[in-house]
């Protein structure tokens, strides 16, 4: 006999009243039997709230977890944490068993600022530590990447970072890293990829059957030293010897995150001494009240930090997001006299450039060119950095999107995704760091001003050399995540035959995989005159995004207003033809 809406109804308190009945915080347990009695009481927001949270189970995959915080199974909350804890220590355990017999599994935890980051960590330690596991606690809120660093710094074989990133506030989330006996050793202090993501998602299922124990102490809170390891390590990145201008004034936001002090200790023991941080978004703050949406990527984001510089006339705008491993860069434009934040590809170019350039000095003064190594970006990037490679003599590698595949690039020297997530010292953090890269930003932008130049006329000297790379993209935000399958079927069903006027020549679906790549979800679209489209699902947002990247020549500085005029006119009608070909 089917159900009828009121069984459904039914089944759904009693579920609600049984979870509430475990939680063990006592916040969201009352939450959740607000609603329920809400619920009952026939009001409707509150019935809708109620089945999303229990609309199945918030799925652990390569981005770990991540979802707003609230009651129930599909939310983030200590229940659901200590179930991904629980699962994590199983995997870790058995894991470094097989690989290391007689071993010791060791953790590393860390966290950010945001609403219960602290708790959900301390109660990961504590099943870390119940199950047997070695466990090292960050001794406050600190960026994603001093955790990263932490994985290989004290020889874990996991790594957890209690953050959301850059996700609006009312979310968090739950990355996970690998390291020692736990990964191949290209893996190690990276992110997880396929096919460990699996592994430990059927490991936090089992953990949903048990009593999940945790201790009540036994694990080590880390002192200041590793922090001070980390930053050591990442100002030494510095290379005054070849490139010793440090005349720069620099505005710094960590958007209300936790990489505020990191970022300007280490910048100032790199020799940047000029740096001010935005007031207003100094201090870690976990509702972010200055902006909509705490990513330098969204409008308004950088706008208080643009008033800054623009009142103290400074150089140059860093910010890094509230986990502080990406960084964006601003600058005023020669060529408009107004402020701009720099795309994420032209950033990558620079520091691109700016690597080689540093590569090319230390060998010369050692008299040994060695081995140049390998530059590495996302597919979705610009083709830009394999020309800057390729005329410097690196190797050039192309990824899947994200960190967890740049970084596991062997004889990676530099990597990045447009995404502001940039790569420049994988020997220290196998992810990206927001603030080893604000480093060798600073660096490159104190060279180009002592000689007389800026960071865009850096840029334009790249453009007369390999071509103006310029790049857009479109994101469609929605609903209902179905509607993400509709418009990529829509695509292979009635494939475009051109883009700006300019015939397709190659199209690559990659959900079929390629020579290069494994399958990922995603279509790409090359024409005739070098335009490339990728179209792809956001992997961690209800999105989704295209990427429009055109290329133009200029034989001269003269003709590069043109060749940029040109270019924007181009992407403007890859933008149409991309929306007409989505339905839009």
């Amino acid at each position: 006999m089917p159900m009828t809406s009121s069984d459904a109804d039914l089944r759904l308190f009693n579920d609600a009243r049984a979870w509430a009945a475990q939680d063990p915080d006592p916040a969201t347990a009352a939450v959740l039997l607000e609603l329920v009695a809400a619920a009952e009481k026939g009001d409707a927001a509150a019935g809708h709230e109620l089945q999303d949270s229990f609309r199945g189970t918030l799925q652990f995959g390569t981005a770990g977890l991540r979802a707003a915080l609230g009651p129930g199974p599909n939310r983030m909350n200590r229940v659901v944490v200590r179930r991904a804890a629980g699962g994590l220590a199983d995997f870790l355990t058995d894991t470094v068993g097989r690989a290391a017999p007689g071993t010791r599994p060791r953790a590393v935890v860390g966290y950010d600022a945001r609403h219960n980051s602290d708790v959900f960590a301390e109660d990961t330690a504590a099943i870390f530590t119940a199950a047997g596991i070695e466990t090292f606690l960050m001794p406050s809120a600190l960026p994603t990447p001093l955790l990263a660093y932490a994985v290989r710094a004290l020889e874990c074989d996991g790594g957890v970072m209690v953050t959301a990133s850059h996700n609006p506030p009312q979310d968090n989330g739950y990355k996970v890293y690998l390291g020692r006996h736990a990964v191949a050793p290209s893996g190690n202090g990276a992110q997880i990829v396929a096919p460990y993501d699996a592994d430990i998602a059927a490991r936090i299922s089992a953990a949903a059957d048990r009593a999940i124990e945790l201790a009540p102490d036994g694990w080590t809170v880390l002192d200041g030293s590793l922090a001070a390891g980390y930053q050591a390590a990442t100002a030494a990145l510095a290379l005054p010897d070849h490139f010793p201008a440090r005349d720069l004034k620099i505005v710094l936001t960590p958007m209300h995150g936790v990489g505020g002090d990191t970022a300007v200790g280490v910048l100032n023991a790199a020799g940047f001494r000029d740096v001010t941080l935005v007031r207003e978004q100094a201090l870690p703050d976990p509702d972010f009240p200055t902006v909509s949406f705490p990513n330098p990527e969204e409008p308004g984001a950088l706008d208080l930090a643009l008033e800054t510089a623009d009142r103290l006339d400074a150089d140059i705008v860093l910010a890094n997001d509230p986990d502080a491993d990406r960084a964006a860069v601003a600058a005023k434009d020669p060529d408009t006299g107004t402020w701009r934040m720099l795309r994420g590809d032209e950033v990558g170019a620079l520091l691109g450039a700016h690597v080689a350039a540093r590569h090319a000095a230390t060998a010369a003064g050692s008299g040994d060119a060695g081995t140049a190594g390998v530059f590495a970006n996302s597919i979705v990037s610009s083709r830009l950095l394999a020309r800057i490679a390729a005329a410097a003599g690196f190797a050039h590698e192309e990824t899947l999107t994200g960190f967890k595949w740049i970084s596991r690039v062997p004889g990676l020297v530099y990597g990045y995704e447009e995404a502001l997530g940039y790569c420049v010292a994988p020997d220290l953090v196998r992810d990206k760091d927001g603030i080893s890269a604000a480093v060798l930003i600073a660096e490159l932008a104190a060279a180009a001003k002592a000689d007389g130049k800026t960071i865009f006329d850096t840029l334009d000297e790249l453009y007369l050399q390999h071509g103006l790379h310029a790049s857009d993209q479109l994101s469609i935000r929605v609903a209902d995540l179905g509607l993400l399958d509709a418009m990529m079927n829509r695509l292979r069903v009635s494939p475009p035959e051109s883009f700006g006027a300019s015939g397709v020549e190659v199209f690559t679906d990659l959900a079929e995989g390629s020579g290069h790549l494994p399958p990922t979800e995603g279509l790409l679209y090359v024409t005739r005159d070098l335009t490339r489209v990728i179209i792809r699902p956001s992997g961690t947002e209800p999105k989704l995004k295209c990427y429009l990247e055109v290329i133009h020549q200029a034989g001269s500085a003269a003709e590069l207003p043109a060749a940029r005029q040109a270019a924007r006119v181009s992407l403007d009608e890859v933008l149409r033809d991309v929306s007409e070909a989505l339905g839009l």
